[in-house]
């Protein structure tokens, strides 16, 4: 018995301290990434090396052509790559995931989102993963309070979102943590 409640103990404290709501800092901005280089925990670009432009190397992570990537929003990823996760923060001294996305919205797409990941969920239009566009939001719930965590869609199952261990960073929507707790996922009405 005090096997299993020692168990479910480390399990609900992995959960807590992996979700966006989390109120530790674990990452500093020493561990920010140079412009340049890609911060990445997907599984499918282990290993690689990116050694290009800017562009090259997000084109290389995604998979996809440069053509096919909004400029405006790589370098805005790029200049908030790595800045440390922060509860209720938006500023390059801390931010957190619905921080993040707010600000990604005002810059690249000039419109305006509600402050937290829930509330997001609520205005999006409501797509499968297949249809997903670069853009679009791709929410989580790492625990029972349902919708907690958010992030924006780039392409081929990655997403750019603050994790609490990381902070920005790209991720893959197929890799086993994301893909169980992945929720939602839509274009915001805005």
């Amino acid at each position: 018995m005090i096997a299993k409640s020692y168990f479910i103990f480390c399990l609900s404290a992995l959960l807590f301290l992996s979700s966006c709501s989390t109120k530790k800092k674990v990452l500093t901005s020493g561990s920010r990434s140079s412009s340049g280089s890609v911060l990445t925990d997907a599984s499918s670009a282990r290993g690689k090396t990116f050694s290009g432009s800017r562009l090259d190397n997000y084109a290389s992570l995604l998979n996809v052509s440069t053509k096919k990537l909004n400029a405006q929003l790589y370098s805005f990823i790029d200049d908030w790559m790595g800045i440390p996760h922060r509860m209720g923060g938006q500023t390059k001294s801390g931010v957190d995931c619905s921080g993040f996305v707010n600000l990604l919205y005002i810059e690249v797409y000039k419109g305006n989102l509600p402050r937290t990941s829930r509330d997001m969920e609520g205005i999006v239009k409501r797509k499968k993963p297949e249809k997903l566009e670069e853009g679009d939001l791709v929410f989580f719930s790492f625990g029972k309070k349902g919708i907690d965590h958010v992030g924006v869609y780039l392409h081929n199952n990655k997403f750019v979102h603050v994790s609490t261990r990381k902070g920005v960073i790209i991720s893959d929507l197929t890799d086993s943590w994301y893909a169980k707790t992945f929720v939602d996922a839509g274009s915001p009405k805005i």
